[in-house]
């Protein structure tokens, strides 16, 4: 049973930049498609980012665009979100999913990823 362990959330002040990452045991994933999703204070869970098995695609929320960089490293089962020039409505936990379903394009729906981290806290805010 694959576990995903997310960590480098926590307090940041507008502009600001943090880099999570997403540590996944238990078996490998590096045949996988895994990704980022964000859930707002009383809102639902949102796509944010996602990274084909051998991170030849990547694909962004609009949101998102041109700020944050989805990267992995498939020898350490591995998984980053650097994101840059932060605004207070990035806030959110932060969750690293994957998807063991083979996929011609990244899934960009929650019920698409079966496995999921408990999340990391980020706030953006002064």
């Amino acid at each position: 049973q694959v576990q995903l362990v997310e960590s480098g959330g926590g307090l940041v002040q507008p502009g600001g930049s943090l880099r999570l990452s997403c540590a996944a045991t238990g078996g490998p994933v590096s045949t996988f498609t895994m990704g980022w999703f964000r859930q707002p204070p009383e809102k639902g869970r949102e796509f944010v980012a996602g990274i084909t098995w051998n991170g030849g695609r990547t694909d962004y929320a609009d949101s998102v665009k041109d700020r944050f960089i989805i990267y992995r490293d498939n020898t350490k089962s591995m998984v980053y979100l650097q994101m840059n020039s932060l605004k207070p409505e990035d806030s959110a936990v932060y969750y690293c999913v994957l998807r063991r379903r083979l996929a011609l394009a990244i899934p960009i729906l929650a019920n698409e990823y079966g496995d999921w981290g408990q999340g990391t806290q980020v706030t953006v805010s002064s």
